[in-house]
């Protein structure tokens, strides 16, 4: 998934309103009304949400009468995922290369400490 993208699915998750729309259809398919339930604000609104969604892939609207369902679409979580996971994955490889380099200089440290001069008792 290009960077494009990710900026563009991230962006349409930060609205709480959209991210909760999101968290409600994780539980199951729901129809346009049903999620504009919960919250203040017109079915025009609530359209206008839905629409953000799907142009980044994250639900579709089969076409068909109404009510049409809202569905989640999982694939795009599997793009981030991967997308994270390759970023998480570099993340891990730099502390891993910190965390050698740290016990590299604790062990010259001990060293240090541990080497007595002639006449001068060990700490």
């Amino acid at each position: 998934m290009s960077a494009d993208t990710m900026e563009r699915v991230f962006g349409a998750l930060a609205d709480p309103t959209r991210l909760d729309m999101v968290t409600r259809l994780a539980g199951g398919d729901a129809t346009v009304n049903q999620l504009a339930e919960p919250y203040r604000m017109s079915l025009q609104a609530v359209y206008k949400h839905l629409r953000v969604l799907e142009e980044v892939g994250l639900v579709s609207r089969p076409p068909g009468p109404q009510p049409r369902v809202v569905r989640l679409e999982t694939e795009v979580f599997d793009r981030m995922e991967a997308w994270i996971e390759r970023y998480r994955r570099r993340a891990e490889e730099r502390y891993s290369r910190l965390d050698a380099v740290l016990a590299e200089m604790n062990a010259e440290t001990d060293d240090d400490s541990n080497t007595t001069t002639e006449g001068e008792e060990p700490s």
